[in-house]
């Protein structure tokens, strides 16, 4: 009998000794009936920040405040964009790119749900989800996302996808979700300043498909020569 998710979220913050609630991310075709819609507009990643802060809810469109959680969620057509927007020159004065086409050529890689699909995205702590959850989203230090990169190629020899300069609701939620692979990177300037993650904190993304697999794995690593000083 498979274990629940909440039982998992437990384990996996006990087993790493993770100082942060690992976060239940899950794409909805409609707007839940037994969760609480969020009250405010925020950022995707904000929304990450205050699932791992305890906070458990589901969002629309009308609650995310970001184009890019917008447009890589799939919570909105980017067509609907207005043209700076489309274009991404926005993000010039910022300092995120140098001119319009590097910000073209970097958007060519950030994977997006499709658009307007989904209604709702549900968030809340891994341990207190009563969703099952599409994504895993944790912020962890450099050694334990090391840990589950070794416990997802400890049966498969799979490697981990790592994430680039690219918005976390691309690299970090629709990646994941998209490729079904574990995810790894170190967030981009907007997502790192608005969830306020300290300098030597990293970001790893698990497919729930996976999670009681890397679960099992790491239980039985800590056996091993090389790992029973780590776990």
């Amino acid at each position: 009998m498979m274990t629940s998710f909440r039982e998992l979220g437990e384990k996996l913050k006990n087993i790493l000794i993770l100082e942060r609630d690992p976060v239940a991310i899950k794409w909805s075709l409609r707007e839940p009936k037994n969760i609480e819609k969020e009250k405010e507009k925020s950022r995707f990643c904000t929304k990450l920040g205050k699932a791992m802060q305890g906070e458990t809810f589901y969002a629309t469109s009308e609650e995310e405040e970001c184009m890019g959680g917008l447009r890589h969620s799939g919570l909105k057509d980017p067509k609907e964009f207005p043209k700076n927007m489309q274009s991404g020159s926005f993000l010039v004065p910022g300092g995120v790119h140098k001119n319009i086409p590097a910000v073209q050529r970097s958007w060519k890689n950030n994977l997006a749900v499709e658009p307007e699909i989904f209604q709702a995205i549900l968030f809340a702590p891994l341990k207190e989800a009563e969703f099952e959850p599409d994504v895993i989203f944790l912020v962890c230090n450099s050694q334990q996302a090391m840990l589950i990169l070794h416990a997802n190629a400890y049966d498969s020899g799979s490697h981990g996808l790592g994430a680039d300069s690219g918005p976390i609701c691309s690299s970090m939620a629709a990646t994941p979700y998209l490729i079904g692979e574990v995810t790894y990177g170190f967030g981009d300037i907007g997502s790192r300043r608005n969830m306020e993650i300290n300098e030597d904190e990293v970001m790893v993304s698990i497919p729930a498909s996976d999670l009681e697999r890397i679960i099992n794995n790491l239980e039985e690593m800590k056996t091993k020569t090389f790992f029973k000083d780590v776990l």
